[in-house]
């Protein structure tokens, strides 16, 4: 029973001193104090979320305010340094808040700008208290000592290269949005990717644009008068020009990279027709220095229709029409090289 007794009042000791650390923490010793302004930041947003217009932004940029210097206060009162650096946790914290405050959007509070000015600010605020001496009201401004300057110098600046970094970073994933031809040459092995595709290895927009393009020929050629096509393919180097920048514009119109691809078609004669080689050609930067190009392949062949509808080769049907067949692959072919002359 002494055993009962004794873990019990064990407990309630223990219980006593949580509950003194959370009353320490949570009660405002004075009205001057971190609590305080926490507590006006809590209330400033309850009264925003009750308000309309200019008032509300007003009311909760003042708890914005009122939240940064509360989260100041307290964490510089008993700072805790990351290790190895001179920059207290509460200078990061801090710094997170005034990015958030003064680059956070509506309905995104982390943007590329909250992240990327964030290890700045940290250190800028990390810098500040040097510039100045005493507390409360009682504070004079004063020039660092000169370690604490070149402590000040070294640490702004590395925290300006980390900014940079990231800004580095959020450039080349744009580029992989904008340009993702770009990932078929191992960008994405890079550290600083962290929107690619691991799994690409052939850039999809030049399938793309063969695929889109390839009916659209096949539509001009097919089943027309023999003499028109072979005029066709006289002029089939602007024809398909053209109706590659149809496609290209139509198909790839949410990408920038649609001003670095462009269609070519190449001809050559066959044992009764021709063959006809579309083209899309990447003409953007590229690790290989020959860039590289996707081709399909199509055979343009006559074929003799009769009067009655039957169909065969020219020389077997007397009196007939020739018309125009064509066939063309079903998959493109992916070269790393420069394309074929024409």
């Amino acid at each position: 029973m002494n055993v009962f007794f004794r873990d019990f009042l064990g407990f309630l000791k223990i219980f006593d001193s949580i509950y003194e650390r959370l009353r320490h923490l949570l009660i405002p010793p004075k009205a001057y104090s971190w609590q305080t302004l926490i507590y006006l930041s809590l209330f400033s947003w309850l009264i925003s979320s009750l308000s309309t217009g200019y008032v509300k932004e007003l009311i909760a940029i003042c708890g914005w305010l009122f939240l940064i210097s509360g989260t100041a206060w307290y964490t510089t009162d008993k700072p805790l340094y990351i290790p190895s650096t001179n920059m207290p946790v509460g200078a990061v914290i801090t710094g997170f808040l005034v990015s958030v405050f003064a680059f956070g959007q509506d309905k995104d509070f982390i943007t590329s700008k909250t992240i990327v000015l964030w290890p700045t600010l940290a250190a800028i605020i990390t810098a500040i208290p040097e510039f100045f001496e005493g507390s409360g009201t009682d504070v004079k401004t004063q020039i660092p000592r000169v370690d604490e300057r070149q402590r000040m110098i070294v640490l702004v600046g590395s925290c300006m290269v980390i900014s940079c970094w990231l800004q580095f970073c959020f450039v080349v994933n744009n580029w992989l949005d904008e340009y993702p031809s770009i990932q078929v040459d191992n960008i994405n092995r890079s550290a600083l990717v962290f929107k690619s595709n691991s799994f690409v290895k052939v850039p999809k927009n030049g399938v793309l644009i063969l695929d889109n393009l390839t009916p659209l020929v096949e539509d001009q050629i097919s089943k027309k008068p023999w003499s028109e096509v072979e005029q066709w393919l006289i002029d089939a180097r602007k024809r398909v020009g053209d109706l590659g920048k149809q496609v290209i514009q139509s198909q790839l119109a949410q990408y920038d990279e649609r001003y670095l691809w462009h269609v070519e078609p190449r001809i050559s004669n066959v044992k009764s027709g021709y063959k006809l080689d579309l083209l899309s050609i990447w003409t953007g930067p590229s690790a290989n220095s020959t860039g590289y190009y996707f081709r399909k392949n199509c055979r343009v062949d006559p074929v003799a229709v009769s009067r009655n509808g039957t169909t065969g080769t020219p020389k077997k049907i007397e009196d007939n029409s020739t018309i125009a067949e064509i066939e063309c692959d079903r998959v493109s072919k992916f070269i790393r090289e420069a394309p074929p002359p024409q």
